[in-house]
């Protein structure tokens, strides 16, 4: 997992009149929890883009005066109006602790429901896992190749070898594929369809010629 380093100052004054402060500065208010300590600290904004702002999931490296701190996301909270980053919680990554962070899911390969014109629906687009830090991956892929339309993956489906806990409910839906109406059968299912028609049909002429029998 890729890390990014990020240089703050611990904050001494605390509460929302310093908080306030801080943002009209352009600083961000952080909390790192986790530790034999809580740390209180700002950083400019502009340090937490390629942490915050990016499709996987990132280690940061905290240096805070004469010391440094390895942390994962825990929560961030933006303005409603701005969208602008306004604080951070953080959790100190201790070794041989696990830990727990939301990890961006990501499809892979052509599947066969969307080039029978399908439409991929993505439900879960984090997954939250856990487990040490170095088995974590920053982005979590799914082969789709092989999905329908009707089908889906769900998070037991992919679960199975990891060397961490994927803590979402087993049969949770991370994707699938929907019918749209410009939707084709697949050859399968054309084959399927095949065949219980070619059923119907006979089950039909049984049922005219069993009057006729019995006249």
């Amino acid at each position: 997992m890729q890390s990014i380093s990020i240089k703050g100052k611990v904050r001494t004054e605390l509460g929302t009149t310093a908080a306030k402060s801080l943002r009209a500065s352009g600083e961000v208010p952080c909390v790192i929890y986790g530790g034999k300590e809580t740390i209180h600290f700002s950083a400019p904004v502009l340090a937490f883009r390629e942490l915050v702002y990016t499709s996987e999931a990132r280690v940061a490296e905290i240096e805070l005066d004469s010391k440094s701190y390895v942390a994962v996301i825990q929560d961030m909270q933006f303005d409603v109006l701005t969208d602008v980053l306004t604080h951070m919680d953080f959790i100190e990554v201790i070794s041989g602790k696990p830990v727990t962070i939301n990890v961006p899911v990501s499809c892979t390969g052509n599947a066969r429901g969307i080039r029978n014109g399908g439409t991929l629906k993505s439900i879960l687009r984090t997954l939250k896992i856990k487990g040490n830090i170095g088995n974590l991956p920053s982005l979590i892929e799914i082969d789709i190749t092989e999905l329908k339309i009707g089908e889906a993956i769900r998070v037991i489906d992919i679960k199975k070898g990891k060397p961490y806990e994927i803590l979402n409910a087993d049969a949770a839906v991370v994707v699938t594929i929907k019918m749209s109406r410009k939707a084709v059968l697949d050859e399968d299912e054309e084959t399927a369809e095949g065949a219980e028609g070619a059923e119907g049909a006979e089950g039909a002429e049984g049922a005219e010629g069993a009057p006729e029998a019995a006249e």
